[in-house]
This record gives structure tokens, C-alpha cells and sequence, in this order.
């Protein structure tokens, strides 16, 4: 239970932090954050609860990040579903935390796109399906070879966290354009509920792409580089 409460809290923090940069201060008057702002914010989200709590339940607070850690020989298959749920209710609270304080707003109208991810006509940008499905795919790979590669036993001790929170922002500050950034089916998932419209049927792309991302990506590490 300590686990799970672990990734409640870490995946709530992650989206809370994140997507709530987004909401309140990324295009805000004369002193918005912008795209950089945003990508940091996630970065410190992941690097923070890291070091919180990661010594309880890996840190893991994305269910991509689980499934490659399991395709990767470092997470055993039982646990990912109590992991998965554990993070989708963290993700979903926060979510729903961000919507009561935006609600209430002097003047408030509408939630707006609420920092969801989206492709096509949804995608910042304008880019397309099959666009948004490489990207998230290729950026979720390189996040779980960061972390197989930043947490394995050979590696210097104690600066894992740095490296996956910088490289959580580097892939922000890649991918914002693009899809707004999910690498994280529990982050995508939990805004699309609250923005509603087209946002909820793509949400399938933000589960498929990262997770099979992270699962190609933990096969790569264990075959090439956990023993080399």
C-alpha cells in the first residue's frame, strides 16, 4: 500500500505541477512561463517526487513508464495493474483539483483545451495522427532509456532523478507543438475527462503510442546495454 500510495501522490503532483503551469501561468499576461516554463515545470514535477518518494515505489507515476520497466526486467507483472490504478486516480484528482480552482476564476467560462493532448484539429500545431503517434512513441522510448540507463545499478548513485526530470523537459520542450506532450496515458487521460469533446475519443493515441514506446524501449535496454 505504501507503493501505491507513493505513485497516487507523485502521479498527482505530476499533473497538478505540470498540466496546472499550463492552465494558470503559461500564456498569462506580460509574465506567462510560455512552452519553456511548462516543459521545466514537468521536468521538476518528476525530479522533485523522485527524490520524495522514488525510494518507495521506484517513482514510476506513468503507467508507460511501468510497462517499460517490466519489458525492461525491472518490474514485476503482477503489480502493474494496482500501479496503473494507483496512478490514474492520482492523475484524475489532481485533474479535478485544477478544475475547481480554474472554476473559480472571477469571469470564468469555459476550461478551454485544459492542457489536453490531442492530434489533428486538437494538435497545437496541426499535426497529424500518424505525426503525433511517432513522436509519442519515439519520445516515450528515449524517456524509459534515460531511466533504465540513469537507475542502473553501474550508474553514478543519487543523480537518476536529474536526468529523468531534465529529460522529461527536454521532451516537452520538443513536443508541445506537436501533441501538448502526454508520454503519460494517466496525464492524458485525466485532462481529456474534464475538457470532454473530441479530447476523450484520442485518447486511445496516448495510451498506445507511450506504451509501446516504453515496451520497446526496456526490450533495447535489457538486450543491448543492462549487462554490457
Amino acid at each position: 500500500m505504501k507503493k501505491l500510495f507513493a505513485e497516487f501522490f507523485g502521479t498527482f503532483w505530476l499533473v497538478f505541477g505540470g498540466c496546472g503551469s499550463a492552465i494558470f501561468a503559461a500564456g498569462y499576461p506580460e509574465l506567462g512561463i510560455g512552452f519553456v516554463g511548462v516543459s521545466l515545470a514537468f521536468g521538476l514535477t518528476v525530479l522533485t517526487m523522485a527524490y520524495a518518494v522514488g525510494h518507495i515505489s521506484g517513482g514510476h507515476f506513468n503507467p508507460a513508464v511501468s510497462f517499460g520497466l517490466w519489458a525492461g526486467g525491472k518490474f514485476p507483472a503482477k503489480d502493474l495493474i494496482g500501479y496503473i490504478i494507483a496512478q490514474l486516480v492520482g492523475a484524475i484528482l489532481a485533474a479535478g483539483t485544477l478544475y475547481i480552482i480554474v472554476s473559480g476564476k472571477d469571469g470564468f467560462s469555459t476550461i478551454g483545451g485544459f492542457a489536453s493532448n490531442g492530434y489533428g484539429a486538437l494538435s497545437p500545431d496541426g499535426y497529424s495522427m500518424l505525426s503525433v503517434f511517432i513522436a509519442e512513441f519515439l519520445l516515450t522510448g528515449f524517456f524509459l532509456l534515460i531511466i533504465l540507463g540513469s537507475t542502473n545499478e553501474r550508474a553514478p548513485k543519487g543523480f537518476a532523478p536529474i536526468a529523468i526530470g531534465l529529460g522529461l523537459t527536454l521532451i516537452h520542450l520538443i513536443s508541445i507543438p506537436i501533441s501538448n506532450t502526454s508520454v503519460n496515458p494517466a496525464r492524458s487521460t485525466s485532462q481529456a475527462l474534464f475538457a470532454g469533446g473530441d479530447f476523450l475519443p484520442q485518447t486511445w493515441l496516448f495510451w498506445v503510442a507511450p506504451i509501446l514506446g516504453a515496451i520497446v524501449a526496456g526490450f533495447i535496454h535489457k538486450a543491448l546495454f543492462d549487462k554490457a
